[in-house]
Protein backbone atom coordinates (compact mmCIF):
# COMPACT_ATOMS: atom_id res chain seq x y z
CA UNK A 1 0.00 0.00 0.00
CA UNK A 2 1.49 3.32 -1.09
CA UNK A 3 1.47 6.13 1.39
CA UNK A 4 1.54 9.78 0.49
CA UNK A 5 4.20 12.06 1.88
CA UNK A 6 2.63 14.60 4.23
CA UNK A 7 2.80 18.13 2.82
CA UNK A 8 4.81 19.40 5.80
CA UNK A 9 7.66 16.93 5.15
CA UNK A 10 8.35 18.07 1.55
CA UNK A 11 11.54 20.11 1.18
CA UNK A 12 11.01 23.85 1.15
CA UNK A 13 12.87 25.77 -1.49
CA UNK A 14 13.71 29.35 -0.80
CA UNK A 15 13.75 31.90 -3.57
CA UNK A 16 17.26 33.08 -4.44
CA UNK A 17 18.13 36.74 -4.08
CA UNK A 18 19.06 38.94 -7.01
CA UNK A 19 22.71 38.70 -5.99
CA UNK A 20 22.52 34.90 -5.97
CA UNK A 21 20.98 34.89 -9.45
CA UNK A 22 23.77 37.15 -10.70
CA UNK A 23 26.39 34.92 -9.06
CA UNK A 24 24.89 31.84 -10.77
CA UNK A 25 24.78 33.65 -14.10
CA UNK A 26 28.45 34.57 -13.78
CA UNK A 27 29.52 31.09 -12.62
CA UNK A 28 31.67 28.80 -14.75
CA UNK A 29 29.06 26.04 -14.44
CA UNK A 30 26.30 28.24 -15.88
CA UNK A 31 28.67 29.43 -18.61
CA UNK A 32 29.32 25.80 -19.56
CA UNK A 33 25.59 25.10 -19.66
CA UNK A 34 25.05 28.12 -21.90
CA UNK A 35 27.93 27.06 -24.19
CA UNK A 36 26.56 23.51 -24.40
CA UNK A 37 23.17 24.85 -25.43
CA UNK A 38 24.49 27.37 -27.93
CA UNK A 39 27.01 25.01 -29.52
CA UNK A 40 24.17 22.61 -30.22
CA UNK A 41 21.19 24.84 -30.97
CA UNK A 42 22.76 27.60 -33.06
CA UNK A 43 24.43 25.43 -35.74
CA UNK A 44 21.30 23.29 -35.99
CA UNK A 45 19.15 26.40 -36.37
CA UNK A 46 21.42 27.88 -39.03
CA UNK A 47 21.49 24.57 -40.94
CA UNK A 48 17.70 24.34 -40.90
CA UNK A 49 17.25 27.95 -42.04
CA UNK A 50 19.69 27.38 -44.91
CA UNK A 51 17.81 24.19 -45.84
CA UNK A 52 14.49 26.06 -45.74
CA UNK A 53 15.79 28.99 -47.79
CA UNK A 54 17.24 26.56 -50.34
CA UNK A 55 13.77 25.10 -50.75
CA UNK A 56 12.20 28.54 -51.15
CA UNK A 57 14.85 29.74 -53.61
CA UNK A 58 14.67 26.57 -55.69
CA UNK A 59 10.88 26.85 -55.75
CA UNK A 60 11.11 30.43 -57.03
CA UNK A 61 14.07 30.26 -59.39
CA UNK A 62 14.47 26.63 -60.44
CA UNK A 63 10.95 25.67 -61.45
CA UNK A 64 12.18 23.23 -64.06
CA UNK A 65 14.27 21.34 -61.52
CA UNK A 66 11.57 21.38 -58.86
CA UNK A 67 9.04 20.14 -61.42
CA UNK A 68 11.18 17.14 -62.33
CA UNK A 69 9.19 13.95 -61.83
CA UNK A 70 10.75 11.54 -59.34
CA UNK A 71 8.17 8.79 -59.82
CA UNK A 72 4.55 8.90 -60.95
CA UNK A 73 3.12 12.35 -60.21
CA UNK A 74 5.62 12.96 -57.42
CA UNK A 75 8.10 15.71 -58.27
CA UNK A 76 11.22 17.11 -56.59
CA UNK A 77 9.24 20.03 -55.07
CA UNK A 78 6.88 17.67 -53.26
CA UNK A 79 9.76 15.53 -52.00
CA UNK A 80 11.62 18.62 -50.73
CA UNK A 81 8.44 20.02 -49.16
CA UNK A 82 7.76 16.79 -47.29
CA UNK A 83 11.43 16.66 -46.28
CA UNK A 84 10.92 20.05 -44.60
CA UNK A 85 8.35 18.49 -42.27
CA UNK A 86 10.51 15.43 -41.68
CA UNK A 87 13.58 17.49 -40.79
CA UNK A 88 11.52 19.70 -38.47
CA UNK A 89 10.35 16.69 -36.48
CA UNK A 90 13.79 15.06 -36.54
CA UNK A 91 15.44 18.22 -35.23
CA UNK A 92 12.85 18.53 -32.44
CA UNK A 93 13.33 14.87 -31.48
CA UNK A 94 17.12 15.13 -31.68
CA UNK A 95 17.15 18.29 -29.56
CA UNK A 96 14.82 16.76 -26.95
CA UNK A 97 17.18 13.79 -26.59
CA UNK A 98 20.21 16.07 -26.34
CA UNK A 99 18.52 18.32 -23.77
CA UNK A 100 17.40 15.39 -21.64
CA UNK A 101 20.85 13.80 -21.66
CA UNK A 102 23.15 16.84 -21.57
CA UNK A 103 21.40 20.06 -20.63
CA UNK A 104 18.66 19.13 -18.18
CA UNK A 105 20.93 17.40 -15.63
CA UNK A 106 23.29 20.39 -15.56
CA UNK A 107 20.40 22.85 -15.30
CA UNK A 108 18.76 20.81 -12.55
CA UNK A 109 22.00 20.71 -10.56
CA UNK A 110 22.36 24.49 -10.79
CA UNK A 111 18.70 25.00 -9.88
CA UNK A 112 18.92 22.63 -6.94
CA UNK A 113 21.97 24.36 -5.49
CA UNK A 114 20.52 27.81 -6.10
CA UNK A 115 17.26 26.98 -4.38
CA UNK A 116 19.07 25.43 -1.45
CA UNK A 117 17.94 21.89 -2.18
CA UNK A 118 21.44 20.47 -2.57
Amino acid sequence: MATETPPHSEPHHRLPTTEEFVAVQESAEFGELRRSYRSYAFPLTVAFIVWYLLYVLLSNYAGGFMGTKVFGNINVALVFGLAQFLTTFLIAWWYARHAAAQLDPKAEAIKSRTEGGA
